[in-house]
């Protein structure tokens, strides 16, 4: 049986593997494309646009003059400076505008004035295209460091953007002496990138770059003292590295050592300007401390510029308003980092202290410069709002920001428009800041087409402070002008005792000449060539003083002192000399 029963399916299979299967004809359907996704919006050339929006807004600085405030120092009083390549070392042994009596060290600063004069001379276009690109160099460096950072790259577009076209910042680039916070801010921010670079990867070339962009900061600016604390900051705080990683103490000794060898270059240098009173560091700090709220109202809302701006002329409700906003629009960000918000308000007010401890005898401006860098903090801040971090698609973001950065570039042309002569600066300083004594002597002194308002002004400045720097001189400027030289003497000596402005020996020269007091005349002459060395009326003047008085030796080494310089020598005044 069970034989059988094996031959029946050994039959059943062979006869079924014998037969072919039948195959079902489906019909053939030509191949559909695969639906498309839809590519993601990208800004394109990022770096290429940023760069054409600095050019764009700040074109117009390029047919600008100077303002007369301290721009004149550098651009003209400087000039016999500029002529030896040799001060390019000397500018590391003596402050900024005097060489000993001062409290500013900037050697680069000083370098990059005089290597502009070496490669342009007096074209002050070629001084204002220095500044354009430096503040090109600084928005591409931003946009860099706030990607590293960690932003998403159109948000770290936008806020560049921002930066690029920002009124508040437009005093640091269309006034020259501003370069001194854009080459800080080129410095800074590289050495905040290399900084990073070198923890990364653990490259030497990143360390060894940060510490020289560290090296170039400190010699640029008093401000970069804080550029290593905010480095940390950026490091540990809002990236999150461990502080005590072994690429982050080899950074810290680097750090250090720059620090050290500003300290030993600067002390050696022949600043003997000090500031040692504890109680008026804090005096001038509190007096300060009010424009961190004016600075925040003028990033949020730049209607209230001024090229000139004094605490007591500067409205509180704009940053009241501003502090206010910022905080519920970080609020409105459920997505808020933390650590990002309190890293960004520690840069903001770091980067801003050297403001608050300015001395007031030395400076009781709140210029809008100075928030050039400080700028990066708030920027961070604003990464954290509901402005930047939303539901909005990035084509529409970017659209908006466009619309905004218009705005703001609209406004910053039109604040330009005061730096592009001293006449504008000063109206508009004046105007603005009408509690200045100083704006309103220099409006006063810039009004030669009116005399008599010219003389209002000066007279009211004198009111205001009769100890302000220069008010005396130019009151008795205004008195000799009225024919009151003999007044005039005593103004031009306290103007002496005040600043020692070296254009009062010269008309204290002309007053001591009048009263025939050849012997004083002399001498305010010949202290007045020691500054003033090319100046041939006075050398002039004071050759013929030393014939008047018989002096005779004096007189031939005078002349040939006039004939080194160059000067063409009267030959009646010639022939008197050669008869002794």
């Amino acid at each position: 049986m069970n034989l059988s029963i094996n031959k029946f399916f050994l039959y059943f299979y062979s006869n079924m593997a014998k037969q072919k299967p039948q195959q079902k004809k489906i019909p053939i359907q030509p191949l559909q494309p695969l639906p498309q996704m839809a590519k993601p919006w990208q800004l394109q050339k990022p770096m290429l646009w940023l760069a054409i929006v600095v050019v764009a807004v700040y074109a117009i600085s390029l047919s600008f003059g100077l303002t007369e405030l301290d721009d004149i120092i550098f651009m003209r009083e400087l000039k016999p400076y500029y002529e030896d390549m040799g001060n390019l070392l000397t500018s590391f042994h003596r402050g900024l505008f005097h060489p000993t009596n001062d409290m500013y060290y900037r050697p680069l600063f000083m370098d990059m004035m005089l290597l502009n004069y070496k490669l342009a001379g007096d074209n002050i276009l070629a001084y204002h295209l220095v500044n354009m690109q430096l503040h090109m160099g600084a928005v591409l460096l931003l946009f860099t460091l706030l990607k590293k950072m960690g932003l998403k790259e159109l948000h770290a577009f936008v806020l560049a953007l921002v930066f690029a076209v920002h009124p508040v910042l437009s005093q640091a680039v269309a006034w020259i002496p501003g370069r001194n916070d854009t080459m800080l801010a080129v410095f800074t921010l590289s050495f905040f990138i290399f900084s990073i670079n070198y923890y990364n990867d653990s490259k030497i070339k990143w360390l060894l770059l940060g510490g020289l962009m560290l090296l170039g900061a400190f010699f640029t600016k008093e401000t970069a003292i804080f550029n290593a604390p905010i480095a940390f900051i950026i490091l540990v705080i809002i990236l999150r590295k461990p502080w005590l990683d072994k690429r982050m103490l080899v950074q810290y000794g680097v750090w250090i050592a720059a620090a050290g060898i500003w300290y030993v270059v600067r002390a050696n240098a022949t600043l003997t300007w000090t500031y040692a009173d504890t109680h008026q560091i804090t005096s001038d700090f509190l007096h300060h401390l009010p424009v961190l709220v004016q600075y925040t109202g003028k990033i949020f809302f730049p209607f209230n510029l001024n090229v000139f701006p004094i605490i007591e002329d500067t409205v509180y409700y704009y940053g009241i308003a501003a502090i206010v906003l910022l905080i519920v629009l970080l609020y409105l960000n459920k997505n808020r980092d933390i650590r990002t918000i309190l890293g960004g308000l520690a840069i903001f007010l770091l980067f801003l202290l050297p403001a608050l401890l300015v001395p007031n005898k030395m400076n009781d401006q709140s210029f809008e410069h100075r928030l050039y860098l400080p700028m990066l903090g708030m920027l961070l801040l604003l990464s954290q709002t509901i402005l930047i971090q939303n539901k909005i698609e990035d084509k529409q973001l970017f659209y908006r920001y466009i619309v905004l950065a218009i705005l703001l570039a609209a406004i910053n042309i039109n604040h330009q428009q005061y730096f592009k002569d001293p006449l504008s600066f000063w109206k508009k300083a004046q105007l603005a800041s009408p509690h200045s004594a100083y704006a309103t002597m220099m409006l006063g002194e810039r009004l030669t087409d009116n005399l008599p308002q010219a003389y209002e002004l000066l007279r009211r400045s004198y009111a205001m402070d009769s100890t302000e720097k220069y008010i005396n001189y130019y009151y008795g400027m205004m008195l000799q002008n009225e024919d009151s030289m003999l007044q005039a003497e005593k103004y031009f000596k306290k103007e002496k005792e005040i600043s020692g402005f070296a254009e009062c020996d010269f008309l204290l020269a002309k007053v001591a000449f009048n009263k025939k007091d050849y012997v004083s005349a002399q001498h305010y002459l010949e202290n007045y060539i020691a500054v003033d060395t090319v100046n041939r009326i006075a050398h002039n003047n004071l050759l013929m003083l030393y014939l008047q008085q018989q002096e005779y030796t004096k007189a031939h080494d005078q002349l040939k002192r006039m004939q080194q310089i160059g000067f063409q020598i009267d030959q009646q005044l010639l022939d008197s000399v050669n008869k002794h």
